[in-house]
This record gives C-alpha cells, sequence and structure tokens, in this order.
C-alpha cells in the first residue's frame, strides 16, 4: 500500500478513484500521565508524554486509513492528510484522510505496490 501527500505518484498511473478513505481516533491521557506532563511542563522543554500521545494517535488513525483503504479494494492512498481537534478538556481526536485509488505502474518505471517495502510504505520502501 503507497500513501503519499501528492495528488500523483511519480512512475505510476492512476486507473480508479475508489472515494474518500479515513482513520479517526480519539484519545485522552490518565490522570497519571496527566501528571507526569504537568511535571515537565513545570520544567519546560519537550513533553514527551504528550508526545507519545499524538504520535501514537496519528499512527493508529493512519492504520486505520489503510485498513479502510484495503477494505475498498485500493492499493493506494494519495493526498493523504491529518487533522485534530480537541473535542472535549483534554480529549483530542485525530483524523487521517486521503483518496484510495488503484495505481499500476507506468511502462516498467514504478513497481507494483506488493512489491515495495512494508505494508505501508512510500514508493522508495520506507515507511
Amino acid at each position: 500500500m503507497l500513501v503519499v501527500t501528492t495528488n500523483e505518484i511519480q512512475g505510476y498511473r492512476i486507473v480508479r478513484h475508489l472515494g474518500l478513505v479515513r482513520g479517526l481516533t480519539v484519545r485522552s491521557r490518565s490522570v497519571v500521565g496527566n501528571l507526569g506532563a504537568a511535571i515537565q511542563i513545570f520544567f519546560g522543554g519537550n513533553i514527551s508524554v504528550y508526545t507519545k500521545l499524538a504520535e501514537h494517535a496519528r499512527q493508529e488513525a493512519f492504520d486505520l486509513l489503510v485498513e479502510h483503504a484495503q477494505s475498498m479494494g485500493a492499493n493506494a492512498v494519495v493526498a493523504m492528510r491529518y487533522d485534530a481537534n480537541e473535542i472535549a478538556a483534554a480529549v483530542t481526536e485525530v483524523l487521517a484522510y486521503g483518496s484510495a485509488v488503484v495505481i499500476e505502474p507506468v511502462d516498467g518505471q514504478g513497481k507494483a505496490p506488493a512489491e515495495i517495502g512494508g505494508p505501508w510504505s512510500g514508493p522508495d520502501g520506507r515507511r
């Protein structure tokens, strides 16, 4: 599965647009996590408790986006974006969204998506 933020993928042609796909997660930090963050805030710098929470939420939203795209028969997602909103005190939703597509290599320029790196990697094989 290729997931890119661009509208096109170099070396590939989009042969079918399948529609909007999304992955949504809602997260909050535990009382203990909030206490740890409060201590980090007091001393300044990176608040690692919230950084981990944000990264985990984005990864979960991304994984759900990929699952949604695969369930529609897509082998790529183009124009992928993230959005985040606070929906209640200390409760945040993270949304990953994009357009599910079916792609094929153009004149042998690209590899078939199944031949590239891991399950959710870019054209260079990196995630």
